[in-house]
């Protein structure tokens, strides 16, 4: 990631400072539509992953075997709900639970072929969508976004209380 660059003063105004609105507003509205996704989760029947129990997935497909402790803070969520989702995650096959080979006293989650199919299968969909809402999105405008949310991310990390995802501020307005 590359260094921030000078920061504008507080005060921006004209063109830049309506942009910078803008892209609060946008950057916010992606937060919302998260937080719906996951809303949506206490509806779903017995047979659907959910948007968290998923993230567990990719997770673990990601890291390979994992604690429920390790697992809980990859995916920023309490021990209790990771543990209660690994249940489960466990009754319908996703993933498999086994004693970790270096320390006997530790139980890993790790995913069964069920669950890596679940992630492939998802991953090309999701993948497929990114691809068609991206179309037509010039490389270096890509390549700005990225810096953009790179700096985002590196704001909200320094800035951030620790403790349950809380929604960003609302954009100071010009």
């Amino acid at each position: 990631m590359s260094a921030p660059a000078t920061a504008a003063p507080a005060n921006a105004s004209g063109e830049r400072a309506q942009h910078i609105t803008a892209l609060g507003l946008a950057f916010r509205g992606v937060f919302r539509t998260l937080n719906r996704i996951r809303g949506r989760d206490t509806h779903l029947d017995g047979t659907e992953l959910s948007h968290a129990q998923f993230q567990l997935l990719i997770e673990l497909d990601d890291r390979g075997g994992l604690s429920a402790g390790e697992l809980a803070a990859a995916a920023q969520l309490a021990p209790g709900t990771v543990t209660q989702m690994l249940d489960a995650l466990a009754e319908s096959g996703h993933v498999e639970r086994v004693r970790s080979p270096t320390d006997r006293r530790v139980v890993v989650s790790r995913l069964t072929p069920l669950g890596r199919c679940q992630i492939e299968a998802k991953r090309a969909i999701w993948q497929q969508r990114w691809e068609q809402a991206l179309d037509g999105v010039a490389e270096k405008d890509l390549r700005a976004a990225t810096r953009v949310l790179e700096r985002l991310g590196t704001m909200f990390e320094e800035q951030a209380p620790i403790g349950p995802f809380q929604e960003p501020p609302d954009p100071p307005s010009s």
